[in-house]
């Protein structure tokens, strides 16, 4: 139930595939680090042999030479913060951050969420030379911490995720300043000035509309090569680049086009034809899009779990365990993460909607929050990156005890967290985990009674909105899903269809749509709709007539209306509100407002259902939100 006819994107929702695969990631994470410690206590000696390996590159007199670990932590990891930098910029275009309170908002959290950390080790480490480690105990581990949140699965609600991965773009990107202005390397001016001019260039590219990626790959390769010689560290090359990298939903005048170029290459399959298609489709998508389904998984199951498996490798027994858990950095690290971290997001985001007026608030409960918080002290990626840079010995293996360490407690605390919040009464518990906060309304048109075609009671709290093709065949799916919550949901629940034919794939939609609107003028819509929606590849005129008559439509008057494309109107209205909405395929559903990601079963729809009813009666019951 996630199949769509589509004349947009390949697939809807990029958050949710996004989230969808830094938790399943986090599985390959984990056992990657599992392994490298079984690695270094198994045989210690071959575990650092082989990440000291020198590995060198060379171009005549220019090359990189490298150990195997720098080429993981330095190399391999730009592209992950390449990824970050493309995450970022998307929930910036399109994503919960183009709503700039909520931008606000998560960059107070994200930056309390750190510095508080960071005060608490400091004041462990006071006046030890151990104190320069304050960048280990910062950062969250936006894929660990995800997995963690989906082994929570219901307990917690959905928003918290979007909550906690905007919070962790505040993070990544201090984090990302604080290793090149904290812990880089001497400067040398010359390769900086040299990088400076490369970033420049980009620019001018990007402004100058130049789509080549070739070009782009190059320079960000010499980009990443002037920085390592710099002395800053090259993994903000890759975040910069992600930043610069707009995204934009696919427009519908490009999806036509590409509709053509494929009907022509079906006609006359030649290679000049292919090529031409394909590059099409890749124009009718944005840059931003592509390049994050490229890398992403690539980053996520393959560069994280190989710089956990270079990086967290350990040699672990007694003495050596007593002697972290005395240690300054150890403690910093652990307070500062199963400590510092939620009382930093916990506490900023209380303090601005206070400040504000509740201008500025979560779109979760606090209880929700407090969970976020606790989870937000998962710190392993980047923490592990600041901690090789800042350590060494010793001081290294007690960094990484505490980073080890923080990432069980933090699971213990938040698994605390939900057990307290399954005790509260079941109003205060909805209110704990979905909070006072709006949500962002993505369907451009509202609702309209006189206007729109409503199943259901019209003062239902909840409101389910599709948008349909009749001959689309995942509408034909969805229609006894629909039905089901119906049922389900009783009074609380009303259904209203608008029209999407899409012409380019589907020749019969527009006049199906046409007929029902010709039906509504006559009083019978949804019978004629359930007729439709049921019988999809028999949609032409003959069909459309002799439906009329079945469901004892004044056959004259339907026919005249047909002609004189009476419905028409109303239907390129609905494909209007489609557009401004950013619909870009059938079928495509939105609760009380807000777009529906990812599957349409019953389960699916039903949870999101749910959760606007209890949002709806939280309002009711207090008239003042």
């Amino acid at each position: 139930m996630t199949g769509q006819t589509a004349c947009g994107k390949g697939a809807h929702g990029p958050l949710r595939t996004f989230l969808h695969t830094e938790t399943g990631s986090a599985a390959v994470l984990l056992g990657a680090v599992v392994a490298a410690l079984v690695w270094a206590n198994v045989a210690p000696g071959t575990y650092d042999s082989w990440w000291r390996t020198e590995m060198s590159l060379r171009i005549g007199s220019v090359g990189v030479s490298l150990d195997l670990r720098e080429w993981v932590n330095s190399g391999l990891m730009a592209l992950f913060f390449f990824v970050v930098g493309l995450e970022a910029r998307r929930e910036f275009d399109m994503g919960e951050l183009r709503e700039r309170r909520r931008l606000a908002l998560s960059a107070v959290a994200g930056v309390s969420g750190m510095l508080v950390p960071a005060a608490i080790y400091l004041a462990v480490n006071a006046g030890e030379p151990s104190l320069h480690g304050w960048g280990a105990a910062m950062s969250t581990d936006t894929a660990f911490a995800l997995g963690m949140l989906a082994v929570f699965g219901a307990r917690l609600p959905g928003g918290l995720r979007v909550f906690l991965l905007t919070v962790a773009v505040t993070d990544d990107l201090l984090a990302l300043a604080v290793i090149a202005f904290a812990y880089s390397d001497e400067i040398h001016p010359p390769a900086l000035l040299t990088a400076l001019g490369i970033f420049a260039a980009l620019l001018v590219l990007r402004s100058a509309g130049v789509r080549t990626s070739g070009v782009y790959a190059v320079l960000a390769v010499a980009l990443w090569g002037a920085l390592l010689r710099s002395g800053v560290d090259p993994v903000v090359s890759g975040l910069s680049v992600g930043l610069l990298t707009y995204a934009h939903p696919a427009e519908r005048h490009a999806l036509e086009r590409v509709s053509r170029l494929f009907r022509g290459f079906r006609e006359q399959p030649t290679p000049e034809l292919e090529r031409t298609v394909r590059r099409g489709l890749a124009s009718a998508l944005s840059p931003n899009e592509r390049l994050q389904r490229m890398f992403h998984p690539w980053t996520s199951y393959v560069i994280v779990p190989l710089f956990a498996l270079a990086n967290a490798g350990l040699a672990i027994d007694a003495d050596q365990l007593t002697g972290a858990f005395t240690s300054p950095v150890t403690l910093g690290i652990l307070l500062g993460y199963v400590v510092g971290k939620p009382a930093g997001i916990l506490g900023a985001t209380w303090l601005t909607a206070r400040v504000s007026g509740g201008r500025l608030r979560p779109a979760v409960g606090w209880g929700a929050v407090a969970a976020g918080g606790s989870l937000a002290g998962v710190g392993f990626t980047v923490s592990l990156l600041i901690a090789t840079l800042a350590f060494d010995g010793t001081q290294l293996e007690q960094a990484k005890i505490g980073i080890l360490t923080a990432v069980l407690a933090s699971f213990l605390i938040t698994w605390s967290v939900t057990r307290v919040i399954a005790m509260l009464s079941p109003r205060a518990r909805t209110r704990a985990l979905l909070g006072e906060g709006h949500t962002i309304v993505d369907l451009s048109e509202p609702v309209d009674v006189e206007r729109d075609h409503v199943r259901g009671p019209l003062g239902a709290p909840v409101t389910l909105v599709e948008y349909g093709d009749y001959e689309c065949p995942y509408c034909g799916l969805a229609e006894s899903v629909v039905r089901e919550l119906l049922a389900e949901f009783g009074d609380d629940l009303r259904y209203v269809w608008r029209h999407l034919p899409l012409t380019d794939v589907h020749p019969n939609a527009q006049l199906a749509a046409e007929a029902a609107e010709s039906a509504a003028a006559q009083g019978l819509y949804w019978e004629m709709h359930d007729i439709l929606i049921s019988h999809q590849g028999d949609l032409r005129l003959k069909d459309v007539l002799a439906y009329a008559e079945q469901i004892g439509l004044d056959t004259e008057a339907f026919r005249r209306d047909l002609r004189a494309r009476t419905g028409a109107q109303r239907v390129a209205e609905d494909v209007e509100s489609a557009d401004l909405s950013s619909v870009t395929g059938t079928p495509t559903f939105f609760v009380n407002g807000r777009r529906h990601h990812g599957a349409y079963d019953a389960a699916s729809l039903s949870r999101a259902v749910r959760a606007a009813r209890d949002r709806a009666e939280l309002a009711q019951a207090d008239p003042s939100r």
